[in-house]
């Protein structure tokens, strides 16, 4: 998705968030739910929310952590009959601005002490969209293969060997091999 056509967005400035943090909730009215189920091909999308915490990190830095919680509307691939399924996305993320005095030490090892597994995302000019990040937790969350409780895919019977297969009046238009007599 691009910039232009992101259906829900809510721009926060690091200078929005004061040293002691921000709550933030967020409820997707109908005209975002209706493109961001069209956008996931489901069939429905009634209820659509996220809530985040905003804290400073460090020298620049923010950590944005929350959920996006969503009740979605798909058919079940087995059955094709309509389901409803809650949805709950954590999200925990940090941004760091992209200088590359804060990324490194000069050694090539990072100096803002994060794990491996906290690998920082952009700040770019000091901003993060929260409603962005809502939407890809969101996509991220829908169950691609959603199956009705106890529908079970049961697969058709192997082809019997014996018959005769399509292939079959083929193999009989093929020339006998020529014999050396």
């Amino acid at each position: 998705m691009t910039e232009r056509d992101q259906p829900w967005t809510l721009r926060i400035t690091l200078s929005d968030v004061p040293e002691d943090g921000l709550h933030i909730a967020l409820e997707a009215d109908s005209v975002v739910r209706t493109a961001l189920a069209r956008i996931a091909n489901l069939r429905e999308l009634p209820q659509l929310e996220a809530s985040f915490d905003l804290r400073r990190k460090g020298a620049g830095g923010l950590h944005v952590a929350g959920e996006v919680n969503a009740t979605i509307g798909q058919n079940c691939v087995v059955t094709l009959d309509p389901i409803e399924k809650n949805m709950n996305e954590a999200i925990d993320l940090v941004f760091f601005p992209e200088r590359a005095e804060m990324l490194g030490d000069g050694d090539g090892e990072a100096s803002f002490g994060m794990t491996d597994s906290e690998v920082p995302e952009p700040l770019a000019d000091g901003i993060v969209d929260l409603g962005a990040i809502a939407t890809e937790y969101f996509l991220l969350g829908i169950d691609p293969y959603p199956r009705k409780e106890g529908a079970v895919f049961e697969a058709a019977p192997p082809l019997d060997p014996s018959a005769d297969s399509p292939f079959a009046v083929l193999g009989a238009l093929k020339k006998p091999p020529a014999t050396g007599k």
